[in-house]
């Protein structure tokens, strides 16, 4: 058997969006029996998004009673269907799961007409990783990185692949490698946070913008050059000030705090060059926004 963890509400009933705060159900399942090409796995962490809150909230599209919340997660692989071609590559591994499916390939956006689909408390995909095993085909995972602790590996997937987009496929490896100057807006999310972390691993000059001066200290601590609060008056000339000589503008930015930051963000990049936004999405995968600098 297998306990799993899901939304529920009194009465069985949707409640209004953003009235309603649905209640979390345990309950127990037969344990899932791995069929054509997908792996058993036991599930030993899984990490929260915001987009678990908003489903609470009946705040996220095809919330459902039926499939359980979680769509990043960590486990250990411990049965193979039988088309699995390799078995011994998987059994015993300790893998991550990829957090939704559609979207393979193309660094535009999702391949699949219906859009890319999260794990995790939706009518759109019937898995979830608050649960204590799950299936999931063998293309659908990665083996989980040796330094991480499961707890680091199931917080990496649906953050990190955001931020890597933004960051490194949208931004490019010119405007986000070493040397460049890139704003992250917003800091204190848990994407924010991720692609600071990625682009001060790239080598690039970091800067990022908040409300809350401690976020600033703690991104500094982790590596950006330097801060501004975006409530100040003047905080665009704040930023270009703290550039290093001979930049003039930042060579990109990534943008989670929407808002007129978005407008006022913009006059910050070199002519054109692109402003990545993930906020209308909540961070989603495949609604990554471009803004033309003009």
């Amino acid at each position: 058997m297998s306990k799993a963890v899901f939304i529920t509400s009194v009465d069985g009933k949707p409640g209004k969006p953003g009235q309603v705060y649905y209640q979390l159900a345990v309950r127990t399942l037969p344990q899932p029996t791995p069929q054509g090409r997908e792996l058993l796995i036991k599930l030993s962490a899984a990490s929260l998004n915001h987009r678990d809150l908003f489903l609470r909230q009946h705040l996220y599209p095809g919330a459902t009673f039926d499939v359980p919340l979680g769509a990043d997660g960590v486990g250990t692989v411990v049965a193979v269907g039988p088309d699995v071609k390799n078995p011994q590559q998987w059994q015993g591994k300790r893998v991550i799961l990829n957090p939704g499916v559609g979207w393979k390939d193309s660094p535009d956006g999702p391949e699949d007409p219906a859009g890319y689909k999260i794990m995790g408390g939706t009518k759109f995909y019937n898995k979830g990783t608050l649960q204590e095993y799950v299936t999931i085909d063998e293309s659908e995972v990665e083996e989980a990185p040796e330094h991480l602790s499961d707890a680091e590996a199931a917080a990496l997937p649906l953050a990190g692949l955001t931020g890597w987009r933004a960051l490194v496929t949208k931004a490019g490896e010119k405007n986000s490698g070493k040397g460049a100057a890139v704003l992250i807006t917003g800091i204190g999310g848990g994407v924010a946070l991720i692609t600071l972390r990625f682009a001060v691993a790239r080598g690039a000059d970091v800067y990022v913008t908040s409300s809350s001066e401690e976020k600033i200290r703690k991104a500094v601590e982790l590596g950006a050059k330097g801060g501004v609060n975006y409530k100040e008056e003047g905080w665009q000339k704040k930023l270009l000030e703290m550039l290093p000589p001979g930049k003039q503008n930042f060579d990109a930015i990534i943008d989670g705090a929407g808002g007129d930051i978005i407008e006022k963000s913009v006059k910050l990049l070199k002519v054109s060059e692109l402003l990545y936004t993930w906020l209308p999405c909540h961070g989603i995968l495949g609604c990554i926004n471009i803004s033309n600098n003009v």
